[in-house]
């Protein structure tokens, strides 16, 4: 980045922070603060171990040093600014994952436009709030647009903050799904008529009402599903593709979960030992489409440092952006996250990474020339390294 962009691109965040309001996060005293400056060279040096007290208020702090990244503790100390770790006293920290497009499954990167690397991971980030909600319990969630590639989410709820890194890396491995074994999913039931029998009959069941249980059944009930819509030798073909599953046990599956739908519905799985084998075969199905691929390293992390919603993000222009739960279904980050201080103003830069930048509800296929531009383009191009600014 040359020197003319960068005095530029510091220039325009101070402008957007003197007029943002911006809310700092609960015990922001107790909390350690990092930064980021608009430093020559090709590195960036982070500026780390400083407290509250150290920058002053966060807007005013802001305003004055403009700096290209910000970030706070998750956790809380006696002593956030003490030099070394083992100095600051941890009391307590915040529950935070990170969700990164570039780390997606579905993302192909070099395919997927950057638009439609934040779709996809949008609907991770609602995977993973199904799991914190439904499946914790918990309730005081900040949702956050990281105004780069993902999203992060803060737990603060007071039954996790004491929580060590093992206890976390649990709730890694749940979310994840890892080390998911099918016998742990599957409740049984006496079957009725059986009572005073020496060993009454019993029903193996998936729990439909939440957990991973409940995911599994979703995905066995929706194969059957499709197959019982296909012509049968379709069905019986795409059963044969599952590990031990010939041609005469496809053939039982399809005609029990035909005859007892009702009954796999429910749960019950034992309508037929075929349908049984294919439940268990189903349940990796179910991981890998509906685990949340979070980031375990920042969950697992009682010291990581998170970026601070309000913020400009220094490898985009755009604003690290809360999202209340209830406005997630609309929220578009490449329209909602554009701050207004970059709005109704052109600038002209000199692209060298042409291509696509889809931004603001409008898109561009740019050529590696000078260009003059909507500023919020333009400040998108060169804090991602694709243009510099042009001389005036």
């Amino acid at each position: 980045m040359e020197q003319r962009t960068r005095t530029y691109l510091k220039g325009r965040f101070g402008d957007h922070y003197r007029q943002a309001s911006v809310t700092p996060p609960p015990a922001a005293n107790e909390r350690e603060w990092g930064y980021i400056p608009w430093t020559e060279g090709p590195g960036e040096t982070m500026i780390r171990h400083e407290s509250l007290l150290d920058l002053g208020d966060i807007e005013g702090f802001l305003g004055r040093d403009r700096p290209r990244h910000v970030y706070f503790s998750a956790g809380r100390y006696d002593d956030p600014g003490a030099s070394q770790m083992s100095e600051k006293g941890w009391r307590s920290s915040d529950l935070v994952f990170d969700l990164d497009a570039d780390h997606l499954p579905s993302v192909t990167l070099g395919e997927d436009s950057y638009a439609e690397m934040l779709a996809k991971c949008q609907d991770a980030l609602r995977r993973l709030l199904d799991f914190l909600e439904d499946d914790f319990g918990f309730e005081d969630l900040t949702i956050v647009f990281s105004g780069g590639r993902g999203y992060h989410v803060h737990v603060r709820d007071e039954g996790i903050q004491t929580l060590e890194r093992n206890a976390r890396r649990e709730i890694v491995d749940y979310v994840r799904g890892i080390g998911l074994e099918f016998d742990e999913l599957v409740s049984a039931e006496a079957v009725a008529g059986t009572a005073g029998r020496s060993s009454p009959a019993q029903k193996r069941l998936l729990d439909t009402s939440g957990g991973w249980s409940a995911r599994a059944h979703r995905q066995l009930l929706s194969l059957f599903d499709d197959l019982l819509a296909m012509d049968e030798d379709d069905a019986v073909a795409r059963l044969r593709e599952y590990d031990r599953i010939g041609e005469g046990k496809a053939k039982a599956a399809l005609t029990a979960a035909r005859t007892n739908y009702d009954e796999l519905e429910a749960g019950n799985i034992d309508v037929h030992p075929a349908v049984f084998q294919i439940a268990k075969l189903v349940v990796h199905e179910a991981v890998a489409a509906d685990n949340a691929p979070i980031d375990e390293p920042v969950t697992t992390d009682t010291n990581r440092l998170i970026r601070l919603p309000g913020s400009l993000h220094g490898g985009s222009g755009l604003a690290v952006r809360r999202i209340e739960r209830d406005e997630l279904g609309d929220f578009d980050p490449l329209v909602d996250a554009v701050p207004e201080t970059f709005r109704g103003h052109e600038i002209t830069v000199e692209v060298t990474d042409g291509g696509l930048v889809e931004l603001d509800g409008d898109s561009f296929t740019l050529e590696e020339r000078e260009v003059t531009v909507p500023e919020a383009v333009g400040v998108f191009l060169m804090a991602r390294g694709r243009a510099e600014k042009s001389q005036e």
